[in-house]
């Protein structure tokens, strides 16, 4: 029988890679995005998915690193949205490494930590392990969507 969390890192293996039984998880939904699709914006002043990529990325660093140390930090909006200029084929798939490397240290950190961990704030005055790390699980599928509908939305 699966801990809860080995049942934690198993959804949030299912909504980064697959399979998800909702849809597209967020590397399906980013499978075949190219540099200019990426930076493209179809849907007016909504993000592209190079700002979508590089935002899931700092967030799964953040919980990872609230995860394993506890303290708190403050997240900037240059921080929660890190910018995002012109982009060739190099720098897109630095933005996808760096989003698989921060998934693979947000899972170390899950596979790291004791079970109390999920009942308690992981910063003072914070949301518990639980909600902050299905969280996580919540956070890459609502932007999977959103990646999905750019994409349909790109002409």
């Amino acid at each position: 029988m699966m801990t809860e969390m080995e049942r934690i890192h198993d959804q949030m293996k299912r909504a980064f890679q697959g399979p998800a039984w909702h849809g597209p998880a967020v590397l399906e939904a980013l499978d075949g995005v190219s540099p200019a699709h990426a930076t493209a914006r179809p849907i007016g002043a909504a993000h592209t998915i190079a700002e979508i990529t590089r935002h899931v990325a700092a967030w799964k660093r953040f919980v990872a690193r609230r995860l394993a140390e506890g303290k708190s930090f403050e997240v900037s909006d240059a921080m929660d949205w890190p910018a995002v200029g012109p982009i060739d084929e190099q720098a897109w798939r630095s933005f996808l490494a760096e989003l698989s490397a921060s998934h693979e240290e947000l899972l170390r950190a899950v596979a790291a930590a004791p079970a109390h961990r999920l009942d308690e704030p992981l910063v003072p005055q914070g949301n518990t392990g639980y909600i902050q790390l299905h969280g996580v699980v919540q956070h890459d599928l609502y932007h999977a969507g959103q990646i999905v509908l750019l994409k349909k939305a790109l002409p």
